[in-house]
């Protein structure tokens, strides 16, 4: 279950953020699976498991050139000066971690007499209320079907294992300030041996931009929203037999872990279930443990953020594949050390050729491929490589968007008004009215009403998904993808909950939800007891500014809400007039790339711009009314101008365009700055910019304005060279970028709590040009013009510009590009067109 909060946030800044941060206790906390002593051997283990990834074996070996992808005959041959990193990749699951890939698994069983009744937990018990974890893996009606799967989550004391990070933490930055001189004469760090600082010199750690780093603030769970979750995968199976009083047996089985792909863990459950029915004993649990936790992940690269986004982004099957191949070199380079074999030699070297044998490049690097033998069965198993966050278990956007616009597109019906709901007024599109709820923090509930557990659970992890985008956080912890309701009473205690029932009782009762949505009928419904939109700031700027052109002191003046709700549901006026959020015509667009069977990894795509759209115009939003925001920490560095261009933030065409889009959403925006999500992404952004490679132009706004913009041609010049500029100072020569002070720049932003700026780390030093430092910057360029977005063709633009020191700057950044694990990628996706262009440009400076 997901800790419990007292109360909702309430509009007073710093009593909301330290309501909405405050760590509750857990409901079902509990303690590590391994005692001291047991982790003191785990520890004294090989790797987890001798048994190689089941990949496709390659006829090629390991120690070759990587693969590339099929671009035009076009591309250029990669030369000798082609990047390629000395540091060491480290491994996502290190085979000597200790911490294991499964946790606990559960076994309960239905008793005619007892109810639901908890039978066996491996390794040990969970301590807790047992009955209630029993009746979570027993849902409703689960007798009257075979099989049914339920997802839940809990919460593990993680406190020992915080602290011990945070120690880390501190050691490392005290070792990078002392080596860079900002802590002279401190020769001693107490807790830090000399052979801890060889250690991290050889893995690459002494870095100014550090990926562990990075890593562990993005993905360990903390942070304000509390320890990690443990997430709970159940199978429920019934097998009939007419020798017991109900004419059938019902049992459940659960694995809890902290992976949140654990439906990779499915084909594991089901055959283990089977087992147990056959012999219900703890030695068919622990076979499953030892099974799953000997699951060899140590060859998958640990990517950071900015390559997990565009390998998310990408549908090139061998995006990063240079990192496979690294990690399966290093490998190598181990097993011959261990073997006494040198790995430099090149002949007379079989044994090193068995070893190569037992490793191939992936097949697809979105995925990494391994097995786990069970009861002598190799289980194919495929791990996602990068994660997003608020992504748990596998589910499909496309299925949810589907079952809720079908009844809208034929039948449509009004919903009842709701300011943070009812952005585009009566008939505002069922998915928007559902991604509205979750960012303004609604309660919702998906019913599912003779349908199985399972199908709700999907319905609430997608929605999840969905309004995170994978920026934004804050709704999987306080979710429930099944519920019932004996447990009610702890559900209304957690503000903005999103549940998944199959009780018909909870839609007889609108009290207890803000938004019902009804998955067999694919309608949804808002309460009439629902908490009406307080009058904000924000609202009445909007309303004065509007008031003020229409005349000051006109009397009648309709409402903001009104005209917007008038101006969608009919009369004249442009698209914009009648769309003047933008939601309509995304989601005609959504439905139409659905229709064309485009892939669920393009949806999410979309999503994720659609969100990031949303939290860009939140922070003008917020620059506009309150005259700075917390969205955007950073403004005062890219608006100095240091690489000759100045700037941040979301680009409109006109001023009058920026004024509707922001007044169209001033409802969502206020709803969602009290909210949960709301403070996980300030402190998010503020973590993020400090780890950020260049922090004196801002790529996205600069990118808007080659696309959004009519810009003169010495305009166009300066965005050209700044981003030329950028790229090649990072790994040849540093800028004079200017810094900014966190605590004076944020000391003004609305709600902002100090309770945020306590957790925040000062504002790094530049880092001194490196490639590896380059390598980043590219990436960093890289986000913002995803493949699936347009790629490079707007900056292929400059190929074409009147100055010849722009077409210049634009051949030498495309030959970086080229030169890159990513933009290589990007180059093979480029226009043949442009690419004419680029080797034209080539011969007239006597290049190519």
């Amino acid at each position: 279950m997901t800790s419990v909060m007292a109360q909702r946030p309430v509009t007073n800044g710093a009593t909301a953020a330290q309501n909405v941060l405050q760590r509750q206790s857990s409901f079902s906390s509990f303690p590590t699976s391994r005692s001291p002593s047991s982790q003191s051997t785990r520890n004294a283990k090989s790797a987890r498991s001798p048994q190689p990834p089941t990949v496709r074996e390659s006829p090629d070996s390991p120690s070759s050139s990587p693969r590339h992808s099929h671009g035009s005959s076009l591309s250029p041959p990669r030369n000798s000066s082609q990047q390629k990193s000395n540091r060491k990749i480290r491994s996502q699951y290190p085979a000597d971690s200790l911490e294991n890939h499964v946790e606990y698994i559960l076994v309960a069983s239905f008793d005619i007499d007892r109810g639901s009744v908890m039978e066996h937990q491996y390794p040990g018990p969970i301590s807790g209320d047992e009955h209630m974890l029993a009746e979570l893996m027993l849902p409703d009606q689960a007798h009257v079907r075979s099989q049914d799967w339920t997802i839940f989550f809990l919460h593990k004391d993680t406190s020992a294992e915080e602290e011990a990070r945070e120690e880390r933490r501190e050691k490392r930055r005290r070792r990078r300030r002392k080596k860079e001189g900002f802590e002279e004469g401190e020769d001693d760090i107490p807790g830090v041996s000399e052979e801890d600082g060889d250690a991290e010199e050889t893995d690459g750690t002494d870095e100014d931009f550090d990926e562990e780093d990075e890593d562990d603030s993005e993905n360990d769970g903390g942070g304000i929203e509390g320890p990690p979750l443990i997430y709970v995968l159940n199978l429920v199976n019934t097998k009939q037999d007419n020798t017991v009083k109900r004419g059938a047996i019902v049992k459940a089985m659960a694995i809890c872990t902290r992976h949140s792909f654990l439906h990779i863990y499915k084909p594991l459950l089901l055959l283990a279930l089977e087992e147990y029915f056959r012999a219900p004993v703890p030695e068919t649990l622990a076979s499953l443990y030892s099974a799953v936790n000997s699951m060899d992940l140590s060859l998958m690269p640990r990517l950071s953020m900015l390559e997990g986004f565009i390998l998310q982004a990408s549908d090139a099957k061998d995006m990063f594949v240079e990192k496979f191949d690294q990690m399966i070199q290093q490998r190598m380079a181990e097993d011959a050390e261990r073997s006494s074999i040198p790995s430099s030699t090149s002949s007379n070297m079989s044994p090193a050729r068995q070893t190569a044998q037992k490793y191939a490049h992936p097949r697809d690097t979105h995925e990494f491929e391994s097995r786990v033998i069970y009861n002598g069965i190799p289980i194919p198993i495929k791990v996602p490589t990068a994660i997003s966050p608020e992504t748990v278990g596998d589910f499909s956007l496309v299925k949810l968007i589907q079952t809720f616009s079908a009844p809208h597109s034929t039948a449509p019906q009004p919903f009842a008004l709701h300011p943070h709901l009812t952005t585009s007024g009566a008939y505002t599109h069922p998915i928007i009215v559902l991604v509205n709820a979750l960012l303004t923090q609604k309660r919702i509930i998906f019913l599912g009403h003779n349908r199985p557990s399972g199908e709700v659970a999907e319905a609430v992890l997608g929605a999840c998904a969905l309004a995170s985008g994978g920026l934004l956080r804050g709704f999987t912890r306080h979710a429930f993808p099944y519920t019932d309701l004996t447990k009610i009473d702890d559900l209304l205690k957690v503000p903005g909950f999103i549940a998944g029932v199959t009780n018909p009782a909870f839609a007889h009762k609108p009290e207890w939800w803000d938004l019902l949505c009804d998955l067999p009928t694919g309608r949804m419904k808002i309460s009439h007891r629902i908490e009406g939109a307080p009058v904000t700031e924000g609202l009445l700027y909007f309303q004065q500014q509007q008031q003020g052109l229409n005349g000051a002191g006109a009397v009648g003046t309709p409402s903001l809400s009104a005209q917007m709700a008038g101006a969608v549901s009919g009369g004249g006026g442009d698209s914009k007039n009648q769309d003047p959020t933008g939601d309509s015509q995304f989601m005609e667009a959504l439905l139409l790339a659905i229709a064309n069977h485009h892939g669920e990894a393009a949806i999410r795509s979309k999503w994720r711009f659609w969100v990031q759209k949303f939290t860009r115009i939140a922070a003008a939003f917020e620059e506009c009314v309150y005259g700075a925001s917390a969205l955007y920490i950073g403004a005062h560095e890219t608006d100095a101008g240091a690489y000759g261009v100045a700037g941040h933030g979301y680009v409109w065409p006109d001023e009058a365009s920026r004024m509707r889009e922001l007044a169209a959403n001033v409802h969502r925006v206020e709803g969602w700055r009290n909210t949960r999500s709301y403070y996980s992404y300030v402190q998010d952004l503020a973590r993020k910019w400090t780890r950020r490679p260049v922090r004196g132009i801002d790529f996205l706004h600069q990118h808007d304005r080659l696309r959004m913009l009519r810009l003169s041609h010495e305009q166009s010049a300066a965005i050209y060279l700044a981003f030329a500029r950028a790229v090649e100072e990072a790994g040849t020569g540093s800028t004079n970028s200017p810094t900014i002070n966190l605590t004076e720049s944020t000391a003004s932003l609305p709600n902002l709590a100090a309770s945020n700026l306590d957790t925040l780390e000062p504002i790094s030093p530049p880092r001194p040009p490196s490639e590896h430092l380059q390598y980043n910057t590219i990436l960093q360029l890289l986000t913002v013009i995803p493949e699936s977005n347009s790629g490079l063709f707007y900056i292929s633009l400059g190929l074409f510009h009147p100055r010849l020191d722009v077409r210049i700057a634009v051949v030498r950044l495309l030959d970086r590009l080229l030169e890159h694990a990513a933009g290589r990628h990007f180059w093979a996706g480029l226009g043949r067109f442009a690419k004419v262009a680029y080797f034209r440009v080539k011969r007239e400076v006597g290049g190519g």
